[in-house]
């Protein structure tokens, strides 16, 4: 019965998260246009007050026309007013959200009872805004502060919650600054060499949330070696195919944001098998 209310949450929330993406977008193109602004068409963008609507014709969305997933498929995934196709990124992040939702439950790290029940499911709410900050990543090749504040915020109250009832405070607290400081400041020092060739400002404080996140420092490093080795394993091949010139860009904080989520539920595993096969004799 929990599996299939997260996946109901999470094909919901997975639609939340789109909706969520286009309208910032929208916004920040409305704000950057010289033309006169449309007060109207402004409100309707509203992401607390607008009403889902139609990226191409605008026309306002039906009931029937916002069920996650299935109304894509009934539609032959195109608009029900102007037939223009909707990109199947739709469907698949409401799909992908719903799997991110049940792979939590199922291989969430610790016990869930107590105030683990809270921390996961300030998790989950973390993960929608992950998933929202990755499609826009991928899309427009930007980390907005509009969204990387407020999960800042919902990632600092889990990590009160988890530092305060540890059994040894001061170290979860000593452990936490840590990671945020590898986590961001190898990001921050690169920016800075580089002049923000090599990495940009919004992949810095990423890699600050994402420490928060993860919440110990061999996480933080663990977090670094797995999003280059996911940036490596989509790269190549498309330098080999040609289908990437090596003077190319490609955004990072997809990798950062899937190597977060692979620390957060199998970390400690990962780390474990490591000492165990390379430092065997380490006390």
């Amino acid at each position: 019965m929990i599996i299939v209310v997260l996946i109901v949450f999470g094909l919901c929330l997975g639609s939340f998260a789109n909706a969520l993406v286009w309208r910032i977008h929208e916004q920040e193109e409305q704000a950057k246009s010289k033309k006169k602004t449309d007060k109207k068409y402004q409100a309707r963008l509203s992401i607390a007050k607008g009403r889902s609507m139609c990226p191409d014709c605008k026309h306002e969305l039906t009931a029937k026309d916002l069920i996650p997933v299935l109304s894509w498929l009934s539609l032959g995934g195109k608009c029900r007013y102007c037939k223009m196709p909707i990109p199947v990124q739709y469907p698949l992040v409401e799909l992908v959200t719903a799997c991110l939702f049940v792979a939590s439950y199922i291989w969430w790290p610790e016990s869930l009872e107590g105030t683990q029940i809270v921390v996961f499911g300030l998790w989950q709410a973390i993960s929608t805004g992950l998933m929202a900050l990755l499609v826009y990543d991928a899309r427009w090749m930007l980390l907005p502060n509009r969204l990387i504040y407020p999960l800042t915020t919902v990632a600092g109250l889990q990590a009160l919650i988890v530092i305060s009832t540890s059994d040894r405070p001061l170290m979860a607290l000593i452990n936490t600054m840590a990671a945020v400081v590898i986590g961001g400041g190898i990001f921050y020092v690169l920016f800075q060499v580089s002049a923000g060739k090599w990495i940009g400002g919004g992949d810095v404080r990423l890699g600050w949330l994402l420490g928060l996140i993860v919440a110990t420092p061999t996480k933080s490093i663990l977090l670094i070696f797995l999003a280059s080795m996911l940036g490596t394993l989509v790269s190549l091949p498309l330098l080999i195919s040609k289908r990437m010139k090596r003077t190319s860009t490609i955004p990072f904080g997809p990798f950062l944001i899937a190597a977060s989520v692979i620390v957060v539920l199998f970390g400690t595993e990962i780390l474990q098998w490591y000492q165990s096969v390379f430092l065997p004799f380490t006390i």
